[in-house]
């Protein structure tokens, strides 16, 4: 078996989009001698997870599966489920268990760079360093999180799939690495086959879908700021982020 072979066997047996000819040819040819297969796999993981699967030339969309049309009419009462497993990547995510000044507070805990841990509120420095497991203790503090963050949340979430087709996905058990805090923008995953789709809506759970990870940077910067902004004008709130009927 070439490396090439060997390399597209890896990257799919890890359940990534299969990667497009030039995307293998480019890793294994571009050094002589090549590196070592996990170094060349990791390197392929990395760019197939930051990549677009709607326009890349790093995909090969040939393999790819996308939603079929015909289940997602959100007009069709009856459920359907999915007959192969379909790529997507996430393009908007909401905590529906949070308020909407709840959702601003949260986004700006996260701008700030702060995180939860139980009760605690903790800062998360920019070196990464989180000592002991307790972050900095000279920003924790005991006021709780909101009632419908970390492990008690309901999200919802919009993916897409490579041919651009955009549908709604809601949770139907806690999913662990769906949270505002813990997925990004552009994050890929996998729905499989068998999973129910509803009045077109995804219902998720752990034992449907996969998380892979991934973030385009320009697309979670952008949803960052436009998420923050609708939710003010939902709520009524200028720019300094109190409400116009408090002033």
């Amino acid at each position: 078996m070439d490396l090439t072979t060997r390399l597209r066997t890896q990257i799919t047996s890890q359940h990534l989009p299969c990667p497009s000819s030039s995307l293998l040819t480019s890793l294994t040819t571009t050094r002589s001698p090549p590196p070592p297969l996990p170094s060349l796999v990791a390197t392929a993981k990395a760019r197939l997870l930051a990549c677009d699967l709607t326009t890349s030339d790093l995909i090969d969309a040939s393999q790819l599966s996308p939603f079929p049309a015909e289940i997602l009419n959100a007009s069709n009462a009856k459920e359907a489920t999915l007959a192969q497993d379909v790529c997507v990547q996430i393009l908007d995510l909401e905590n529906l268990s949070l308020s909407r000044w709840e959702q601003i507070e949260e986004l700006e805990a996260i701008e700030r760079g702060e995180r939860t841990r139980g009760r605690q509120v903790i800062r998360v420095t920019g070196d990464g360093d989180d000592r002991d497991g307790h972050g900095d203790a000279s920003a924790a503090s005991s006021r709780p999180p909101p009632a419908g963050s970390g492990r008690n949340a309901t999200h919802r979430l919009v993916l897409q799939d490579w041919k651009g087709a955009r549908v709604y996905a809601v949770e139907l058990k806690k999913m662990e690495g769906i949270g505002i805090a813990t997925t990004n923008i552009g994050c890929k995953m996998v729905v499989r086959a068998g999973t129910v789709i509803a009045r077109g809506t995804v219902l998720l759970s752990p034992e449907n879908c996969m998380l892979l990870g991934g973030k385009i940077d320009a697309w979670h910067d952008a949803w960052v700021v436009s998420r923050m902004a609708r939710l003010k004008e939902a709520v009524g709130a200028g720019a300094d982020g109190r409400s116009s009927t408090s002033r």
